[in-house]
């Protein structure tokens, strides 16, 4: 049986309330601090400001003025106790595919640049987390990273940066790795990095530390917003998406790079209703199930 974990809460200056669901990152964890922000913004609470989903908390900003501190947190509690009911965990979400080419020349050329910041500096960053994996095979370990789809944990950092959390594998099973010793200074847009059990695809040029491994061909922050599927947002994620990495070659990265700046390009989605007691229960089967046609 699915139990969820009990939430704390933390007062945070005279304006915000952090509640701490967990110390570690769990789907349990996840999917209780996004059903109760969904829940949050559904009321509408006068007097508060912002709702901050992470990974295995949340936090709540309020103005002292309109909503007093010990009446907010009446409210959360009483959200929460709802949310701590499995069944009630249930979200609307998109399964949004990723094309990447995995181990590309420019990733490697980072890899090389950055190389005194690493901790094996003869390896490049897809050859260090392929070793410290235990794979000895590419393409196993592309099919192993891009066989189940990942969960959209939390956005935050860079403009549009997105946290991925694999679903549907047993912990022992989850590729993770360390980051460099000292963060580059430089990331390209749309790299794929790793860090710990996390996916991310950088959204900007910046600085960074996770394992590179490959380019995204699609965007995840359009600021111009030409592409048909970022019209309501600048920001591809949404909080509790599915994303679903597809391994490209150079010529479909390319010709993906031509439409996107063409602005024709489309993303690949679905629209499912998620059931996090179901995925506790069946594991696996039930996220390819709910792969199925897609």
């Amino acid at each position: 049986m699915l139990t969820v974990p009990e939430t704390r809460f933390h007062f945070g200056g005279d304006e915000y309330i952090f509640a701490e669901i967990s110390k570690d990152m769990s789907a349990e964890s996840n999917f209780k601090a996004l059903a109760i922000t969904k829940e949050l913004r559904r009321r509408q609470i006068p007097g508060v400001m912002d709702i901050c989903p992470a990974n295995a908390s949340y936090l709540v900003r309020f103005d002292p003025v309109n909503i007093s501190a010990y009446d907010l947190l009446d409210y959360l509690k009483e959200i929460d106790i709802l949310k701590s009911k499995p069944s009630e965990l249930n979200l609307p979400i998109r399964i949004v595919e990723i094309p990447i080419w995995y181990d590309d020349p420019v990733t490697q050329e980072y890899s090389r640049r950055f190389k005194d910041r690493h901790p094996e500096p003869t390896l490049t960053n897809f050859e260090f987390v392929m070793k410290i994996n235990g794979f000895q095979d590419k393409e196993a370990f592309i099919e192993a990273h891009s066989l189940m789809p990942h969960l959209i944990s939390m956005i935050g950092f860079n403009p549009g940066t997105a946290w991925e959390f694999p679903l549907g594998l047993p912990r022992e099973q989850i590729i993770q790795t360390p980051k460099y010793n000292s963060p580059r200074t430089d990331t390209p847009k749309q790299a794929v990095g790793m860090g710990g059990a996390f996916t991310v695809i950088y959204p900007v040029s910046g600085p960074g530390s996770y394992q590179l491994i490959g380019m995204s061909a699609v965007p995840t922050f359009h600021k111009d917003q030409l592409l048909e599927d970022f019209k309501q947002s600048l920001f591809l994620a949404q909080p509790g998406d599915l994303w679903k990495h597809r391994s490209i070659t150079e010529s479909e990265y390319n010709k993906i790079r031509h439409e996107v700046e063409q602005g024709t390009y489309r993303f690949r989605m679905k629209e499912v209703e998620f059931l996090p007691e179901e995925y506790f229960r069946r594991g696996r089967p039930y996220i390819l199930e709910l792969m199925m046609g897609f």
